[in-house]
C-alpha cells in the first residue's frame, strides 16, 4: 500500500471538508476543489481525512490524491508563498492594482496581469512575494514571472527565486583573436 496515500490528514479547526464527486475544502483563506479519481474513496473520521483505494492498479492515484488534499488543507489554513528577487542594474518592478509592471532591460516595460486567487506584494522594487491558497497556481505565477527574464548564466542578472543557487559560467578566456 502507498505510504503517502495511507497517511491521515489532520483537519485543523475552521476547515470544512465536503466529500462528493470532488473534495471541497473550505477554510479561512479560501476554498479549493480536489478531483477524486475512480477507484479512490475519501472518508472523514474523528477530525482526520483518510483515503482508500479499491485495487493496486490505483496506487499512484492514491498517493497523488492524498498529497493534493493535504496541500489544499494547508493552503486554506496557512496559504502558500513564493519569493522572487530581481537582480540587475535598473531592473525593478512596481505594482498598480492587479497589474505588476516589470522594467527588465528591454526597450519596453512588461505588464503582468495577476490571475484571481493570487496576491502579490512588491517590496523595495526588487523583492516580490507571491501568495495564495492554491499551491499550483502560486507556483505557476511565480514561474511565469521568472520566465520574463530568467537569470543570465554569465552575469546572473534577471529574476530568480529567493535562495536559488546559480552556477555562474566563465566568460571567454583571452582578449586575443586579432590579426597577426
Amino acid at each position: 500500500m502507498s505510504r503517502i496515500g495511507k497517511a491521515p490528514i489532520p483537519l485543523p479547526p475552521g476547515v470544512k471538508v465536503t466529500i462528493g464527486e470532488q473534495l471541497l475544502v473550505e477554510g479561512p483563506k479560501g476554498r479549493l476543489t480536489i478531483p477524486i479519481p475512480e477507484g479512490i474513496r475519501a472518508e472523514q473520521v474523528d477530525g482526520t481525512l483518510r483515503f482508500y483505494r479499491d485495487s493496486d492498479k490505483h496506487a499512484a492515484l492514491h498517493g497523488l490524491t492524498r498529497a493534493l488534499a493535504a496541500n489544499a488543507v494547508k493552503g486554506v489554513t496557512q496559504g502558500w508563498t513564493k519569493e522572487l528577487d530581481i537582480v540587475g542594474l535598473g531592473y525593478r518592478a512596481e505594482q498598480k492594482g492587479r497589474v505588476i509592471i516589470f522594467y527588465l532591460g528591454y526597450s519596453h516595460p512588461i505588464e503582468f496581469v495577476l490571475p484571481d486567487g493570487v496576491e502579490v506584494r512588491v517590496e523595495n522594487q526588487t523583492h516580490i512575494v507571491v501568495s495564495g491558497c492554491d499551491k499550483q497556481l502560486v507556483g505557476q505565477v511565480a514561474a511565469m514571472m521568472r520566465a520574463l527574464r530568467p537569470p543570465d548564466p554569465y552575469k546572473n542578472k534577471g529574476i530568480r527565486y529567493t535562495g536559488e543557487r546559480l552556477l555562474k559560467k566563465v566568460g571567454k578566456a583571452g582578449a586575443g583573436g586579432g590579426k597577426r
